[in-house]
């Protein structure tokens, strides 16, 4: 018992405060997915979303709810997650890059705080529309609305409810950074995924024993050992790298001589990990949910309504989209955090380079060998994430429970939980104990 990972855990009275301050948080983010918001009837809620998955037709609810934990189909204050903060993080990434005077400003004494500040504020703008989308969706459920006689107070009350809820799930993830153990946005996104399984799985069991079930057990044989392979995939993906060697020169100082020994820069096979991921779906988000919610209402016309199912999630062309999405934040994500040029630059400052490449040619070789690795690797990406619809729609699996089998779910999943455990090693070994694995060590997928 002396050597045993999990005891030493809680020897150690930093992690141990780390572990229960993520665990209370996350506890605080699952109690506020289950309160409704006021004004909505969740009797009625919970038979409305019930006869969808009966029919096969929760599509659109079920994508929101796997990134809120359950909490959209509850209408719950925390409804909207921490998907609006994602895009509008990513709307400020891309106005860095094209802006130069953002750039410029970003980089200043106090830029950083700003660009929070930006960030926060557009959080906010997008909170208010999607909550407004939501207030229109609410509308088209028969009965949900309680407040029927005053829509106006019904509909202000929501916006201030949801997107102060989705500011304060912002926060806890925030909190979980500072003080917890891991990424708190990702946490967030773990937790609701984890919370929503258990149900998955008895709804799958009760589909199969039904005796009209269309679901056949081979096919969940097959999925489940899907399931297995993809986990190992990832994982075994996780520790390719691709080594650079640099090699510095020895510098003659007085009578003695100084130098490094030779280095390599490790190039992960997936250098991007499963942010992609993250930023192609919560980019989706938005467009979804308005098309959806306003497709939802009986004024609604007919170019809203052919958005709306052009952009189901089980579509062709919602994957599509969704394919060249992760291919370009994969480039995107992989040029912000590692910059051929500022690379290049640093080596040559500190009287490096690369071995058979000429020093003024360093930047394209690097340029070039991210090429190599980003491309392979998201498309790697993108065939996963097409796995919940491809389950679906030839194993015929409802779309709660190949949505959460498939290949989305089980990146964040297995990704999130490598960086957390990668933490919760380096601590360890911090304070002189084992790390969580005897042989080889975890590497962070720096989410």
């Amino acid at each position: 018992m002396a050597n045993n990972p999990v005891v030493n855990m809680f020897k150690v009275k930093e992690l141990r405060d780390r572990m229960l301050f993520t665990f209370v948080i996350l506890a605080v983010f699952r109690l506020g997915s289950v309160l409704t918001i006021p004004g909505i009837d969740a009797g009625v809620l919970l038979k409305y979303f019930e006869d969808l998955a009966a029919q096969n037709k929760n599509a659109f609810a079920s994508y929101m709810d796997f990134f809120a934990g359950g909490a959209f189909s509850n209408f719950s204050v925390f409804m909207l997650g921490v998907m609006p903060y994602i895009s509008t993080q990513i709307i400020m990434q891309l106005a860095l890059i094209i802006f130069p005077s953002l750039k410029r400003a970003a980089m200043e004494d106090g830029g950083q705080r700003k660009v929070a500040s930006w960030t926060r504020i557009g959080t906010i703008i997008v909170c208010i529309v999607q909550s407004l989308a939501v207030t229109v969706y609410a509308s088209s459920i028969p009965g949900a609305i309680i407040l029927r006689d005053n829509m106006f107070a019904f509909r202000l009350l929501t916006i201030l409810t949801v997107t102060t809820g989705a500011m304060v799930t912002v926060w806890l993830g925030n909190q979980i950074t500072s003080k917890g153990i891991g990424n708190g946005i990702s946490m967030i996104i773990f937790a609701g995924i984890v919370a929503r399984l258990p149900h998955a799985i008895i709804e799958l069991i009760n589909r199969v024993s039904s005796p009209n079930s269309d679901i056949n057990i081979v096919f969940v044989i097959l999925a489940v050992v899907m399931f297995i392979a993809i986990v190992v995939l990832v994982v075994y993906e996780q520790s390719g790298e691709r080594k650079i060697p640099v090699h510095y020169a020895k510098r003659v100082v007085g009578h003695r001589m100084y130098g490094v020994n030779d280095v390599y820069i490790p190039f992960k096979i997936n250098p991007s990990g499963v942010i992609p991921v993250i930023f192609a779906s919560s980019f989706l988000t938005l467009p979804l949910q308005i098309a959806s919610s306003l497709a939802s209402s009986p004024k609604a016309s007919n170019w809203i309504s052919k958005l709306s199912n052009l952009l189901s999630p089980t579509g062709l062309c919602y994957n599509i989209i969704l394919v060249l999405l992760i291919v370009f934040f994969a480039y995107f994500y992989t040029q912000v955090t590692l910059n051929p040029t500022d690379i290049a630059k640093s080596i040559r400052e500190n009287g490096g380079s690369i071995p058979g490449i000429r020093t003024t040619e360093t930047e394209s070789y690097l340029q070039r060998v991210l090429n190599r690795l980003v491309l392979p690797g998201s498309l790697y990406l993108a065939v996963i994430a097409v796995l919940p619809t491809l389950i679906q729609n030839f194993l015929h699996f409802p779309q709660s429970i190949s949505t959460l089998m498939g290949g989305t779910s089980l990146l964040i999943l297995v990704g999130v939980d490598l960086d957390t455990m990668s933490q919760v090693e380096a601590l360890l070994k911090m304070h002189h104990h084992d790390g969580l694995v005897k042989k080889g060590k975890l590497r962070s997928r720096n989410l």
